[in-house]
């Protein structure tokens, strides 16, 4: 856990550096371009290449060491950084379409090479632990970098904006190279088997030629039908999401045209207070007895109380009901999170590159395609009913999935042991010549 604390720090350098970006170069290209078209395309190419990237992650995180990915992922943003500094003002703007691409590439990369690697790294005891403190990092770095892109654009320019952003995956990348960190699990060698190993070895490999295949996450995904069901619902998390980042700026515009920023502010700071509280509180739960995570069922439940407490948020009720939504949300937020990655970490090594490649595609399609259902929906219908229609399909998905797990709770639930009765035969001649004469003064009352 020292080690890994480091890397915490390193990863929210980077993920700061990350958020930093996500405003400093929107703002950028619409002012290298002066196009709101420009500007959308560069958001698109980036999610469409964040969708395809995350098959990919899953196969060379599977294939090749993690811990080096993530360094060539950071390096590989610095560069792109540095080049979009040295380019002619001419040809800026074709660049920032190239540096959409391996920014979305390199994130995901990342992402998904860290989370799989958790459990090597802490040890799978450890992991609900380990993926509490890596999101609290994270969410901390979110409010640092939302809150601070506006002040460094303004006072210091997109020239230290994204030189700052450059530095911070340098950070990270020489944190990552000086950890004595293992991020694979150790192979068995087919030779040190044994005489009765070797069945258990051609097994191992026939399931990861298998998985090597084309379809070697949905082959997993045949198999633990659960695992299915919650990626699934997270497709579901991502759509409904997308409706509420879509509306935030509508609805509150509504509520206060003079300060349209001022609802957007209250809700997100809030929700990263929930956000982080909830992330604490699973990782002190986490060292007590061993827990090894929240389970399938809290996390159809919290996804649940997310979804209706966004809803809640849209409802035109007074600011202090809309912020305290706003709280829930985000603690509940931050508990499907940890229930999910947890969950997903507890596959073999072999497997869990490509369940989390997976499933940064498919939470990305959903935020996607959301995106752009809600952009459609909000020029007919109000925030609350784009928001409650998104959000509403995610609960009844989350309804299903806890209906479902309690029947198969019920079904595997072992039966009832039924103890026979105690023997009152009993090996010892002493008791034996007792309980002949208890018998014998009972025949001579009953007479």
């Amino acid at each position: 856990m020292r080690h890994f604390r480091l890397l915490v720090v390193g990863n929210g350098i980077s993920a700061y550096g990350s958020y930093l970006n996500m405003v400093a170069l929107n703002v950028f290209i619409y002012e290298v371009t002066d196009s709101a078209l420009a500007a959308g395309i560069f958001m698109a190419v980036r999610l469409l290449t964040s969708v395809v990237s995350g098959f990919v992650s899953g196969r060379l995180v599977s294939a090749y060491d993690r811990k080096r990915l993530m360094v060539g992922a950071d390096l590989t943003q610095c560069a792109a950084m540095i080049a979009l500094l040295l380019a002619p003002d001419g040809g800026r703007a074709g660049l920032l379409y190239v540096l959409a691409v391996v920014t979305g590439f390199c994130s995901t990369l990342s992402g998904v090479a860290l989370r799989s690697s958790i459990p090597e790294i802490v040890g799978g005891e450890l992991r609900l632990r380990a993926n509490s403190l890596l999101a609290t990092g994270r969410s901390l770095a979110m409010i640092a970098g939302f809150a601070s892109a506006g002040v460094v654009v303004a006072q210091l320019g997109y020239v230290a904006a994204i030189s700052l952003d450059a530095a911070t995956f340098a950070v990270s990348a020489c944190v990552l190279l000086s950890l004595p960190i293992r991020t694979r699990a150790e192979r068995e060698k087919e030779a040190g088997g044994g005489a009765g190993g070797g069945g258990e070895v051609a097994q191992e490999k026939a399931v990861t030629g298998a998985l090597g295949g084309g379809g070697g996450a949905l082959l997993l995904l045949r198999a633990a039908p659960v695992l299915a069901l919650m990626i699934a619902l997270r497709a579901a998390d991502g759509l409904g999401s997308s409706s509420h980042n879509v509306a935030l700026p509508v609805y509150s515009s509504d509520l206060d045209p003079s300060h349209p920023a001022t609802f957007v502010s209250q809700f997100w700071a809030t929700w990263a207070i929930g956000n982080i509280v909830m992330q604490q509180l699973c990782g002190r739960w986490a060292g007590r007895g061993g827990r090894q995570g929240p389970g399938e069922r809290a996390f159809a439940v919290g996804a649940c109380v997310m979804s209706a407490a966004f809803i809640v948020v849209f409802a035109g009720l007074p600011t202090y009901v809309a912020v305290a939504a706003a709280l829930v949300a985000g603690m509940a937020d931050g508990l499907t999170e940890i229930a999910y990655v947890t969950r997903l970490q507890a596959a073999p090594d072999e497997q869990r590159g490509r369940l989390f490649g997976l499933s940064a595609s498919v939470e990305n399609t959903g935020f996607g395609l959301g995106m752009l259902v809600s952009g459609a929906l909000l020029d007919r219908f109000s925030p609350f009913q784009v928001v409650g229609l998104l959000h509403g399909l995610a609960i009844v998905l989350c309804v299903g999935m806890f209906v479902a797990l309690v029947r198969q709770g019920r079904r595997t639930e072992p039966p009832p042991v039924v103890q026979d009765p105690p023997d009152r035969t009993s090996n010892d001649p002493v008791e034996r010549e007792s309980e002949s004469e208890s018998v014998r003064e009972s025949e001579s009352e009953a007479r």
